[in-house]
């Protein structure tokens, strides 16, 4: 079976996601920030909405949704921890489970930091996983509900995943990520590469979404507490991993 993925920027820097199964007629979309954009990707490519999923209750992850319904009807799925603060769920899914769209089977991850109940969805098969705020390009979500520590675990959740596997982040970001990254991580030569080739994007006004996992894991600080450069820099040689982390996340708190 194939996929076929398509970002559609919506708002000012929000990105909403949709995958197409040709083979089953399967459409999922994943998060819903404006219908209008959404609307006219799906009109364009004449495919038929079967599925929305919501990855958490922010206004600008789910607000299109009472739009969008007016002409496309789908199945809603969303974090049984967040339901009641988002749209109405036909399905409410939990860390661990499993749920089947089209011919793929994806794997649920509870990845709580950003908010409570926050989740991110895994398609083994199409090797794509929609991390909305969690995992960004070169960043993580801020920590409006959760602890770092909680963060730091969520992040190691997906951190664990095939390198090859394509990152669906919520944001157009990666410019500023990029300008507090090389404060951290002044020596990495593939993050200087990387800045010319979101710079170059940017000026074409190309996404810089989705990411390779391998390209986080070699260039966001945010997945590198364990790298012995940053901790030098910050002078933490001998914190744990969840400490490092915590420390980066203050630091572009306040960049």
């Amino acid at each position: 079976m194939t996929f076929e993925l398509v970002t559609v920027p919506c708002l000012e820097d929000n990105y909403a996601f949709i995958v197409h199964e040709a083979e089953t007629n399967t459409t999922l979309l994943v998060d819903v920030p404006e219908a209008d954009p959404i609307r006219a990707a799906l009109s364009e490519r004449g495919w038929t909405l079967t599925h929305v999923l919501f990855t958490h209750h922010h206004w600008d992850h789910v607000d299109g949704w009472n739009d969008l319904r007016k002409t496309h009807s789908a199945i809603t799925i969303g974090a049984q921890a967040d339901e009641y603060r988002l749209p109405a769920l036909d399905m409410a899914i939990n860390d661990g489970d499993t749920i089947q769209i089209g011919s793929e089977i994806c794997q649920v991850f509870d990845v709580s930091g950003h908010t409570v109940g926050h989740i991110a969805v895994y398609m083994p098969t199409a090797k794509i996983v929609f991390t909305a705020d969690s995992i960004m390009a070169l960043g993580c979500g801020r920590l409006f509900e959760g602890t770092p520590a909680q963060m730091w675990e969520s992040l190691c959740k997906l951190m664990s995943l095939p390198k090859d596997t394509l990152v669906c982040s919520g944001h157009e970001y990666t410019t500023g990520n990029a300008k507090f990254a090389i404060t951290v991580d002044p020596d990495n030569i593939a993050l200087r590469s990387r800045m010319d080739e979101i710079q170059e994007k940017r000026a074409k006004n190309i996404p810089t979404i989705p990411s390779l996992l391998s390209e986080e894991l070699a260039t966001n600080p945010f997945l590198r507490a364990d790298d012995h450069n940053i901790r030098k820099t910050l002078g933490m040689l001998d914190e744990s991993d969840a400490q490092v982390f915590a420390r980066i996340r203050q630091l572009k708190d306040n960049f």
